[in-house]
């Protein structure tokens, strides 16, 4: 119905109330932020409560505590289960009135649709071709920020959440400035797979994004895919002999142990040199909190100083 059609005049002064809204340039959405809020990806979910905004329920709980670590996740929150199968049915009994996912999430929004809206937040995203759509990360973390912050009114605190994190960077920088030469060795960051492979993070990841800020270089060059890592053996880890290597925790069960064994391993450059760091968990597939804790991180194994 288009603005100064002729409505019964008992809906006229809502039907106007509603013509000003639009007019104004305002949604909906702002007119009524969104209180019961579910969040299908960690990223988002780490966004969430860093805005002081407490989901009434997540996707996989007991996998955020473990890779996403901070902010910390409150008891009470409800675990959904699987973020690629979420208990609907649970779901539904939640009437939440926003469900956050991401675009690997697609093939669930007609069914999610069902229950409440959907925002569709994407952070990491593939062209036409599968490939990547030239990805920077920490460039949609900041968007996703500002978004979540409308959704939510808490703009200001969205705008405080990307200033503190640029802060932070410069803070970083310096501190590893600072240090010297030994803290500006190339890194790998990688996730060991098993005791033969690893994913390595380089262009089109958030941790690349980090590297950039701090003025760090990645000694791996090859081509990632769109998540921002690519699958590799650990002898392809010898032709930057003077590098770092940065391996992230959790490790697979008995991976430590059968690497201290690997004739390979420790005939590696950086093995060999003791230039091998095991850190903290932290989500490479997330958003401005993760960005944050990585760099803490970094600063802290590169310098032994906490930020």
């Amino acid at each position: 119905m288009a603005c100064g059609v002729f409505v019964p005049r008992a809906i006229h002064a809502l039907v106007l109330a509603v013509c000003l809204l639009l007019a104004s340039g305002s949604s909906l959405w702002a007119a009524e932020p969104a209180r019961r809020i579910v969040s299908l990806d960690w990223g988002l979910t780490e966004t969430l409560l860093a805005l002081g905004v407490v989901p009434v329920a997540v996707a996989d709980v007991p996998g955020y505590r473990g890779w996403v670590v901070e902010p910390a996740l409150p008891e009470g929150v409800v675990d959904l289960g699987s973020r690629f199968e979420p208990n609907l049915e649970q779901l539904q009994q939640l009437k939440p009135d926003v469900i956050l996912a991401t675009p690997y999430q697609n093939p669930l929004k007609p069914l999610l649709e069902r229950i409440a809206p959907v925002e569709t937040i994407a952070i990491y995203e593939e062209d036409a071709s599968g490939r990547d759509n030239g990805n920077h990360p920490l460039e949609r973390a900041i968007a996703a920020t500002r978004h979540l912050g409308s959704l939510t009114n808490r703009q200001s605190e969205a705008e405080a959440l990307i200033a503190n994190t640029d802060a932070l960077f410069t803070t970083a920088r310096q501190r590893l400035d600072d240090a010297g030469a030994e803290a500006h060795r190339p890194l790998y960051i990688a996730t060991s797979v098993d005791e033969r492979h690893v994913w390595l993070y380089a262009r089109n990841s958030l941790f690349q994004d980090v590297f950039d800020r701090l003025g760090l270089s990645n000694a791996w060059q090859a081509e990632t895919n769109f998540w921002g890592f690519s699958s590799a053996g650990y002898d392809e880890l010898a032709d930057a002999p003077e590098a770092r290597l940065l391996l992230l925790r959790p490790l697979p069960s008995g991976v430590e142990a059968s690497l201290a064994r690997n004739p390979l391993w420790n005939a590696l450059p950086f093995v060999r040199a003791q230039r091998v760091a095991l850190i903290d968990p932290v989500l490479m597939f997330g958003t401005l909190p993760a960005s944050g804790r990585f760099a803490r991180l970094l600063v802290l194994t590169l310098t032994g100083a906490p930020l």
